[in-house]
């Protein structure tokens, strides 16, 4: 009964037909408690499942407010409460233990100081939770990490999307969309579905905005832009806000690692840090895990929505660029305080210790007032004390620890410790790799020894980076791969591999294939395994071509890896004036007007090479071509052939786009690759190994796409996310061509 009165309540808060609504996520019952948002999110869920979209936008906002209220909520309490008379804790610093000249306070009492100080302190947080969070507090709304993970990869705003533009709300149904794609750029049907919002006349480019961007990316974003056009003047100020937002983003992050122990269960887990033995073992253990849940709010804060790994040094690095900007208009005791700042985390910079020389010879005088950022030297005591506890619970306590700073002095590490962290701080993810084989001294030596002959290169193509080599397949190598995708798309529902309405046109039918697919369908019979076989080792063969034409001293990697087919569809085509696939540059996002082509979001901004290895010619149209950046002026034009790969950088370079496929079926291996060893596809291992152990049983959690009937948005492909955590692989969901 309460549920529905909830429910109820939700529903006439929500704005009259035809009211805009304001941008975000504004509160819906203003000044009220917020709800538990695992109860939410589960009835939003279930509205969105039985078609009622206005509910399941209602609940599926109001679960979204309450997230980030408890997150708020937690963050302002631990503040207000920590400058309380009588909760600071006692200064007692962790040393090892050891003769000591200083006076020792009477036995217990310390321990009678800490205890009373900590009691005081959960006093307070549980009556400001009580008071903001209404009765029972944060235990009322605690929130488990299937949910946690859930609202990370804002999956609430794939549901949103769908719901908007059921609705009939299309400005916030692109909101929406793009907000959930900056996140999950891989993510197969919302890169579909952003294409669709983007051909629709009532949907303006800035509808897409991403709700959910963090204000110091934003912030730092915008000053690196005005930074690259030489306008440090006006690059300041958004400099300084990114840093000032980073900082803010920290201490958010360090409240959360502040909440229930419930809710660190998993993370205690995986850090060997389970709390043993009696009381003092458990407050170290609990005490330890906060510790290390606040060291990684560095990484977390310096990973971009949407990648895996942070910014490198990204704190000392802002200081750097404002030092920097602040010298360039002449504010040179602003210049001055943030290169000493830099030096508080790296003492020994040459280039910092050359520009403080030079900033204090132009000053003249000395200015004794002047020293570094008083916020980033609270930042760096406190979190040097941090790791001076867990340096020492490592050595004392048997625990586990991985600085996420290289900057920590090793003085602060036990001797012991220092080679074994030495090593592994300079460990690289690609140290794990199997060794490369040494490249041949000449591309030519390559193409010899595959068969295979350079018909263009770049200055025959009127460009740069790109070629054209014939021979890659024999005709029976074609015909294979033609048979693998003509079996794939009659396995019909149990392949994945179905039929639909192109993304980028309506008048071809698009299909597509990845290597993980074919060797899951070859495994059920249902397609044969020579063929899936054949596609890994094609994709090989490309990768190795391109490498050695294009990277001969850095090894790429295959980041993706699609067979794909367009075929005309009868009776559409007559006065067609669109392309089968518009022109775009595939790490980038081209900006005919202006000529740029920005590598952010949603481009897939880690691609460096791409590759398209055609099949067949029994077509009309589908030609490839280059054009200008203007996205108009066609450069050169590329006939499609059994055995052709066109190679070329992923760039800004090289816009290219497909004319329409006016009769026949078009099929290409399209193969992206890049230098990031992190970016590799993980598919082409899997397929690998799937095809070596046919008896190895399938997920049974494997993902199944939803086939798309018409132009319109469909709804998220994957299954309703489930509140209950569960166990298990996870399934990837595809990009697109």
């Amino acid at each position: 009964m309460l549920r529905l009165l909830h429910l109820l309540l939700l529903l006439l808060l929500l704005f009259p037909p035809g009211t805009p609504e304001p941008p975000g996520l504004a509160a819906l019952s203003p000044g009220a408690h917020p709800q538990a948002p695992d109860l939410l999110y589960a009835d939003g869920l279930r509205a969105y499942a039985a078609g009622a979209w206005a509910p399941a936008v209602a609940l599926l906002r109001e679960a979204l407010r309450s997230q980030a209220e408890l997150g708020r909520v937690r963050q302002d309490c631990g503040a207000r409460c920590a400058a309380e008379p009588g909760a600071a804790l006692p200064a007692a610093p962790l040393d090892a233990p050891g003769p000591d000249s200083r006076p020792r306070p009477a036995p217990g009492a310390w321990e009678r100081l800490l205890l009373r100080a900590a009691l005081r302190r959960a006093e307070c947080l549980s009556q400001c939770a009580a008071r903001r969070l209404g009765p029972g507090g944060a235990a009322r709304l605690r929130v488990g990490s299937a949910l946690r993970d859930a609202f990370r990869r804002r999956e609430p705003y794939n549901y949103l999307q769908r719901a908007y533009y059921q609705l009939k709300k299309l400005d916030l149904a692109a909101a929406a969309a793009h907000t959930f794609f900056v996140a999950n750029p891989k993510h197969l049907q919302m890169r579909e579905d952003m294409a669709k919002y983007r051909r629709m006349s009532g949907i303006r480019p800035q509808s897409f905005r991403d709700l959910e961007t963090p204000p110091h990316w934003a912030a730092y974003d915008a000053g690196l832009e005005l930074l690259g056009r030489q306008e440090a003047g006006l690059a300041l100020p958004r400099l300084e806000k990114a840093l000032k937002e980073s900082l803010a983003q920290l201490e958010s992050c360090r409240a959360g690692c502040e909440g229930p122990e419930e809710q660190q269960r998993q993370e205690e887990e995986e850090e060997g840090t389970g709390s043993q033995g009696g009381l003092y073992e458990a407050i170290a253990g609990h005490w330890i895990q906060v510790l290390q849940c606040r060291q990684r709010c560095v990484g977390d804060t310096a990973t971009r929505p949407g990648r895996s790994f942070p910014v490198p040094d990204f704190l000392p690095n802002q200081l750097r660029q404002l030092h920097e900007a602040h010298a360039q208009v002449g504010n040179l005791p602003q210049a001055l305080e943030n290169v000493l700042s830099v030096l508080l985390f790296y003492p020994e910079d040459e280039a910092a210790k050359e520009a403080l020389n030079q900033y204090q010879a132009q000053l003249g005088e000395p200015r004794p007032g002047l020293g570094p950022r008083e916020d980033i030297r609270q930042y760096v005591l406190r979190s040097l004390g941090e790791k001076r506890q867990l340096y020492y619970a490592m050595e004392h306590l048997g625990t586990s620890f991985k600085d996420p700073d290289p900057w920590t002095p090793a003085a602060f590490i036990p001797e012991m410790l220092r080679e074994k962290l030495r090593e592994d701080q300079e460990q690289r993810p690609w140290d794990h790799e199997p060794p490369q084989p040494k490249p041949l001294t000449d591309w030519k030596d390559v193409l010899l020894l595959e068969g295979v002959t350079l018909t263009q290169d770049a200055r025959q193509l009127n460009g740069s980076e790109r070629a054209v080599l014939d021979g890659l397949l024999t005709p029976a190598e074609c015909g294979v791969l033609l048979q693998l995708a003509k079996d794939a798309a009659e396995a019909g529902s149990r392949s994945g591999y179905r039929g639909r309405r192109s993304p980028h046109t309506p008048h071809e039918r698009f299909e597509g294939l990845t290597v993980l697919k074919a060797a899951q369908l070859a495994q059920a019979g249902a397609v044969g395994t020579q063929g899936a076989k054949l596609l890994l080792e094609v994709s090989e063969r490309v990768r190795t071509l391109t490498q050695a034409y294009f990277s001969p001293e850095r090894p790429l990697h295959l980041s993706f890896t699609h067979l794909v087919c367009r075929s005309a569809i009868e009776g559409e085509q007559e006065q067609r004036m669109d392309l089968s696939h518009p022109v775009h540059a595939d790490n980038c996002v081209l900006d005919p007007d202006t000529g740029e082509c920005w590598r952010e979001p949603p481009a897939y901004t880690y691609r460096d090479y791409s590759g398209l290895l055609y099949l067949n010619d029994d077509f009309q149209g589908g030609d490839l071509f280059f054009t200008e950046p203007n996205a108009l002026t066609v450069r050169a034009q590329v006939r499609p052939r059994c055995g052709r790969l066109v190679a070329f950088s992923s760039g800004g370079e090289n816009p290219h786009g497909v004319w329409a496929v006016t009769r026949g079926r078009r099929c290409a291996l399209a193969l992206w690759h890049t230098w990031a060893p992190e970016h590799r596809e993980q598919e082409w291992t899997e397929a690998k190994e799937l095809l070596q152990e046919p008896e190895e049983e399938e997920d049974e959690e494997e993902e199944k796409e939803m086939p798309g009937r018409d132009p319109s948005p469909e709804p998220p492909s994957h299954r309703l996310q489930r509140v209950k955590e569960k166990t298990g692989k996870i399934s990837r969901v595809r990009e697109e061509l």
